[in-house]
């Protein structure tokens, strides 16, 4: 089954389109799904792993993954003011500042979303878009509960050997394939500005968007695509409603980034 595709020119036809899909099929009246922006509609969901090893092919690096998160662990110390409080966090403090790692980034806001898609972007080429998940589907197809993951939860997750650890992943050590969201901790005020939320899967050989399709959960997902000419529009909207770097990395290098692209 393919990814459903919805074509979407402003941002109010964007909210429109979630609100009474939802409504109709659950009855709830808020949409409990999370979003993310693409500069390329046509680019699979790929993690910063999978973009390490380019995307013409997607070629994941997995094996460098244990590099990756052994060297930020050494590096890392003397700015996080102390030891992390698990290895969990540690992944997560590596994903916020940029270390490739398998979790994918997602937030509550389809207008967080809409921003992220929207930025100028050098090598755009075509249409952008924000897609939808649908976590509880997924939670409720792998045996999670229907509640994001705290990082105590993941622990919990863990067999006779112990408790689930971010080495135990990224070293291959869990058998069963599965897909979650995982609620971080606020590390800083940019996870909470603009409402940080991550995918984490146990499979980093294929784009996440593949993996739930070979699992039966294509329908999980949903992808708003934005045209090309209608890009620049609903970037403006974003600005009128103050979706911006400025709100959005609420720093002295958010502001100096909105100011840049204003002016651009």
């Amino acid at each position: 089954m393919a990814v459903r595709q919805i074509e979407v020119r402003t941002l109010g036809e964007l909210v429109d389109r979630l609100t009474p899909d939802v409504d109709r099929r659950t009855g709830r009246r808020r949409d409990a799904g999370v979003y993310r922006g693409a500069a390329d509609a046509d680019q699979p969901l790929l993690t910063a792993l999978d973009r390490l090893g380019g995307i013409d092919p997607p070629h994941t690096k997995v094996s460098l993954e244990q590099h990756l998160l052994r060297s930020f662990s050494r590096y890392s110390r003397p700015y996080l003011g102390g030891p992390a409080a698990s290895d969990w966090e540690l992944l997560i403090a590596a994903q916020h500042h940029g270390v490739p790692t398998r979790l994918l980034d997602w937030t509550y806001s389809p207008l967080v979303a809409a921003h992220f898609a929207t930025l100028p972007c050098a090598t755009r080429n075509g249409h952008v878009a924000v897609w939808r998940l649908d976590w509880q589907r997924v939670h409720e197809s792998f045996g999670f509960p229907p509640l994001a993951l705290t990082l105590r939860d993941l622990e919990s997750f863990g067999d006779g050997d112990g408790p689930l650890t971010a080495f135990a992943i990224v070293e291959g050590r869990v058998e069963r394939p599965f897909a979650c969201m995982l609620e971080p901790p606020s590390l800083d005020a940019r996870i909470v500005a603009q409402a940080a939320t991550f995918t984490l899967c146990s499979d980093i050989s294929r784009a996440f968007d593949r993996f739930l399709a070979e699992h039966g959960l294509s329908d999980a997902l949903v992808q708003f695509v934005v045209p090309r000419d209608a890009v620049a529009y609903v970037r403006d909207q974003l600005d009128l409603v103050n979706v911006d770097e400025r709100r959005l990395f609420p720093d002295l290098d958010g502001a100096a980034a909105s100011i840049r692209r204003y002016y651009a």
